[in-house]
């Protein structure tokens, strides 16, 4: 029974009971029933052989009796008998069956509580809470969850907090570093080649830590920001690849969108969202390829698709690639000047917006992320990571 679900356990349960219950019955009424019968057919006897002296008991198989007598009481008692046996199956039946409606209505609270395990993430503890007003039973599950709750809330808000304090305390050294670093190769055009090599890579180093930092401050600080925009989306699509077209000409990329619509949020985080996903796509596609942006509406969902023409993620890191600090070749994420914060964020801003980015399908031939948004007024549905 380890494969079957608690339902269906109570209702097997039940079930057996039932049965034994009614076998049980079946017996001892079968029992006294054949007994009265032939008590029933030795008074017949004896009343119809009253100068035969004192009534015997009745035996159907006797061949003292009469043969019509014999038979009427021997067909009654397997009536009776196959009736009996009839009326146990049917009354186990109707009480598995009343068994399975009636424990899947007292699961229902377990259910409930399940339904809303499953939609907790770090953006929504808060609200993930179970009301203390719920049976005798769940008392102490419920307060033990909520008191989780407020645990990883907790435990959250100091990594925010963090994370914050440590981008916000890093991002002033690494900008004096950078400055001086550009002030000293100003200042010595004629450096040896040594020196301007090693200056180049303190800059080059310096700049990818100052966007690392930036990227940190922006993640820890999203829940501050109002997401209560009507956006349009087509024409910001259009804003991010006009903002991309230098780098997509540099590799030779063509740069397309197609479709429109209109989602709930806020206007520059979508922007950056947006944002992240093409210049990935360009980034790390191939030379004169093409990264096609389509815009598509499937019930109260919002689906936007970024495809592009490059070397595809491997089947193993498709559910990691949204990690922090996650790359799948960190030699061309180097190369390229990635830190491997720019999915995460894009994840980030996807799940306050109620919801979703995954890798839709991915090959040799390139790979299509697809970002899904509620429309105005839906359900938000947060994803898990």
């Amino acid at each position: 029974m380890k494969g079957l679900s608690l339902q269906w356990r109570i209702t097997l349960m039940a079930a057996a009971l039932v049965c034994a219950a009614c076998l049980s019955m079946n017996f001892l009424v079968g029992c006294s029933g054949m007994q009265y019968m032939d008590e029933i057919g030795s008074g017949i006897s004896a009343y119809s052989n009253v100068d035969e002296g004192a009534p015997t008991s009745f035996d159907p198989g006797s061949k003292d009796v009469g043969n019509e007598l014999t038979i009427v009481v021997s067909d009654a008692q397997r009536s009776f008998g196959a009736t009996s046996w009839c009326i146990t199956a049917l009354v186990t039946l109707i009480g598995g069956v009343l068994a399975y409606f009636a424990s899947g209505r007292a699961l229902r609270p377990l259910r409930a509580f399940a339904a809303q395990i499953e939609h907790v993430q770090p953006g929504n503890l808060a609200d993930s809470k179970i009301s203390e007003d719920v049976l005798p039973e769940f008392k102490r599950f419920s307060e033990s969850f909520n008191g989780m709750i407020d645990r990883l809330d907790a435990g959250f808000a100091a990594q925010r907090q963090f994370t914050g304090n440590a981008a916000h305390e890093l991002r002033t050294p690494l900008a004096l570093m950078q400055a001086q670093v550009e002030l000293f190769a100003v200042e010595h055009p004629d450096a040896p080649a040594a020196t301007s090599d090693l200056l180049k890579l303190l800059h080059e180093q310096t700049e990818r830590m100052s966007s690392m930092t930036s990227t940190l401050l922006e993640m820890s600080e999203l829940r501050a920001i109002p997401c209560n925009d009507e956006i349009e989306l087509a024409p910001l699509i259009e804003e991010v690849l006009a903002d991309l077209a230098p780098l997509a000409d540099q590799k030779g990329i063509a740069l397309a969108c197609r479709g429109n619509s209109l989602v709930n949020g806020s206007d520059p985080l979508i922007y950056r969202m947006m944002f992240n996903l093409v210049e990935n796509a360009i980034r790390y596609s191939r030379p004169a390829s093409k990264v096609d942006v389509t815009v598509d509406e499937e019930g109260d969902r919002v689906l936007i698709r970024t495809k592009d023409e490059g070397f595809g993620i491997p089947e193993q890191h498709r559910d990691t690639v949204f990690q922090p600090f996650f790359r799948v070749d960190k030699s061309r994420s180097r190369e390229y000047g990635g830190v491997g914060l720019g999915l995460s964020l894009v994840w980030e801003i996807a799940a306050l917006h109620g919801g979703a980015i995954e890798v839709e399908n991915s090959s040799g031939h390139g790979t299509t992320m697809l970002a899904t948004l509620p429309k105005p007024g839906a359900t938000e549905q947060p994803i898990e990571r």
